[in-house]
């Protein structure tokens, strides 16, 4: 508590205000003391990795391509099919293997839900490795614009 010295040295009153320098000078030094240490706290440690030497995946010799266009015409590899006929094709493009991954492409213009009907349907019979297929940024970046 503090007291306040008036003009009578033994009239002492009590002051009831709250100095709160001290706490804030407490709390500055304590936020410059974990500004400090909180970096000195994430230790580094080295660790030599080893290295993977995993074999790339095999590639099919000959791998299946189902084929959506523009206008919504399907194909497997060269042969065109109906929705149909889709399944039948496949099983003889991937000689009835369904752990065979299967490549998907379809045109930018098909709607979603075509694609996802067509994934569907393969994924009903049993294929359930299908990749779909794009262009890479870089090689559209590199290729010359089309002539019209």
């Amino acid at each position: 508590m503090d007291a306040k010295l008036g003009e009578n040295a033994d009239d002492l009153a009590e002051n009831a205000d709250i100095n709160i320098t001290p706490f804030i000078d407490v709390m500055l030094v304590l936020l410059i003391i974990f500004m400090v240490a909180a970096p000195l706290s994430t230790v580094d440690i080295p660790v030599e990795l080893p290295v993977a030497v995993a074999d790339p995946p095999v590639r099919p010799s000959e791998p299946v391509f189902i084929t959506i266009t523009e206008d919504l015409s399907l194909s497997v590899g060269e042969v065109a099919t109906t929705k149909e006929t889709l399944i039948m094709e496949v099983g003889i493009a991937s000689k009835l293997d369904r752990d065979q991954r299967l490549y998907l492409r379809a045109d930018t213009s098909v709607p979603y839900g075509e694609l996802i009907g067509v994934m569907n349907q393969l994924r009903g019979e049993g294929y359930l490795k299908v990749g779909l297929v794009g262009l890479d940024a870089d090689a559209v970046a590199d290729a010359p614009e089309p002539k019209e």
